[in-house]
């Protein structure tokens, strides 16, 4: 895989501009984490040689008094908003992420569920939530937000919120993705604070998009491409070009608010704290990620990738009533704008080719139907597979993708079509209407293999190469499969055939 991203470059630099920003608070600052702390794998797949956990690294260097406050929209939780990356509810990727922050030694404050107004999920997870041993507080919807200052900055806005009480000094607030009330919740924080005396703080600590970098570069877009559910687009800030007469990039929510904000903090704050110096949403950030960015070349080819995928997704996403059809057209004036098409990843193009190979062979298999399935590998070569009576399409592509690492000929057998048989027959005893192998089938029987097998050995120690790579299917995955390809680290993108 070709690199354009230094992590350990960027790391030095970003530890720099973070400690020189926590100088200019005394009592507590909440820093609100944009993006995701843990797993990053947008920012992992958009600027290739990113660690996903990156900001956790991050936080964990810079020894501090330091805890997180996990945020969550009771909206998402309502909507069973689902993390794409882990195929799982924000519910269960909450108590994940917490159980992480928790190993890797970080302090949880607690939980704070966002705009509730009754929800039965809300209850439910809070119930969860205390049988974990975790505090949560709700926060409701508050009528005229963010636009009722007055009201909001008064004991019928935040004063009406319940307040978690944080033990660290630095506050790290963060949640499962945009929309889950982490600016709000910073503020009616501070609310509370301020009405007891503390001179708190707020800054903030976001990814994406990239202040340094052109308004129409692909890693900008890419950032459009993974918020177009929330309508995200990004723009030159004006309150910066104002203030310094310089273009810096921000996005829409954080330039809509930032008038707001500044009239809260005037409301809420003293001279002294340095939050009321901040002239543009620009300036509350302070985003180094610029300084880690080493082949601009490989990075505009990933972020493309990146908003191809997405359109991927949310069709998914569309099909299971998670989004709406203003998001598709959101996204196909992205890609317009890009300049790609639908199958600008390579995997799109050639998994249809050999669907298309499928069809002209007759092999449906016991599917009745024609699939294909392909994965890019990290040296760039696309490898394919197409389902047959034996196989799945993608346990094919597989087999033939580690062969390929392991440098195996293609005519050489992983696995003998006896052992396949057996399996097949044995899934048609128990009624499966499928008896073809599936991915997990497929290895169990490579693995099996490897016993006698030496070729089948070799070929299952380079199954975890495929970690990171794009593939794509030009039919729905199985249950199964989708699991396991979630595990085995690879992004999948698909057609949403039937198969």
């Amino acid at each position: 895989m070709k690199i354009g991203f230094d992590t350990e470059k960027y790391l030095e630099e970003q530890k720099k501009a973070i400690e020189k920003r926590l100088k200019k608070f005394d009592d507590r600052l909440y820093l609100e984490f944009g993006g995701k702390l843990l797993d990053d794998f947008h920012a992992v797949r958009t600027l290739p040689g990113y660690e996903p956990n990156t900001k956790l690294r991050l936080l964990k260097s810079l020894n501090r008094d330091l805890g997180v406050i996990y945020c969550v929209s009771a909206k998402q939780l309502q909507n069973g908003k689902v993390r794409g990356d882990y195929g799982i509810g924000y519910d269960l990727a909450a108590i994940k992420a917490i159980e992480d922050l928790k190993k890797e030694g970080l302090r949880v404050e607690g939980v704070v569920i966002n705009r509730c107004e009754g929800e039965r999920e809300v209850e439910i997870f809070c119930r969860k939530l205390k049988e974990l041993g975790i505090e949560a507080v709700k926060r409701k919807e508050i009528k005229g937000y963010p636009n009722d200052i007055d009201r909001i900055v008064s004991s019928k806005g935040y004063g009406a919120d319940e307040y978690l009480k944080p033990k660290s000094k630095l506050v790290v607030v963060w949640g499962p993705g945009p929309g889950s009330g982490k600016l709000s919740t910073c503020l009616g924080q501070i609310y509370y604070e301020v009405k007891k005396g503390m001179n708190s703080g707020y800054a903030k600590f976001e990814t994406f998009p990239v202040w340094n970098l052109d308004l129409n570069h692909p890693i900008n877009v890419a950032y459009e491409a993974a918020t177009a559910d929330l309508g995200d687009f990004n723009l030159i800030d004006p309150h910066h070009k104002k203030a310094y007469g310089k273009e810096a990039i921000n996005y829409n929510r954080d330039v809509e608010t930032f008038s707001i904000m500044q009239r809260m903090f005037e409301k809420l704050l003293s001279e002294k704290n340095f939050t009321r110096s901040y002239r543009s949403p620009t300036d509350m950030g302070f985003n180094v990620l610029k300084e880690g960015m080493v082949n601009d070349k490989v990075l505009r080819e990933a972020a493309k990738k990146e908003i191809n995928f997405y359109v991927f997704r949310y069709r998914e996403e569309y099909k299971k009533g998670l989004v709406d059809k203003e998001v598709l057209e959101r996204m196909d004036k992205i890609m317009k704008k890009s300049g790609i098409e639908e199958d600008f990843l390579p995997t799109v193009k050639v998994a249809r080719v050999a669907r298309n190979k499928a069809k002209k062979g007759k092999d449906k298999g016991c599917r009745g139907v024609f699939c294909g399935a392909a994965i890019e590998l990290k040296n760039g070569e696309v490898v394919y597979g197409k389902n047959s009576p034996l196989l799945y399409a993608e346990a094919a592509m597989m087999l033939n993708a580690i062969k390929k690492l392991a440098g195996i000929n293609d005519e050489d057998d992983l696995v003998s079509d006896s052992i396949i048989r057996r399996i097949n027959d044995l899934n048609g005893s128990l009624g499966d209407v499928t008896t073809s192998l599936n991915m997990v089938e497929t290895v169990i029987a490579l693995a099996v293999s490897a016993r006698d097998n030496p070729l089948a050995q070799k070929a299952l120690e380079h199954l975890t190469e495929l970690r990171g790579c794009f593939m794509h299917t030009t039919h729905r995955l199985s249950p199964a499969d989708a699991v396991f390809l979630r595990k085995l680290g690879a992004w999948v993108s698909t057609d949403g055939e039937v198969g």
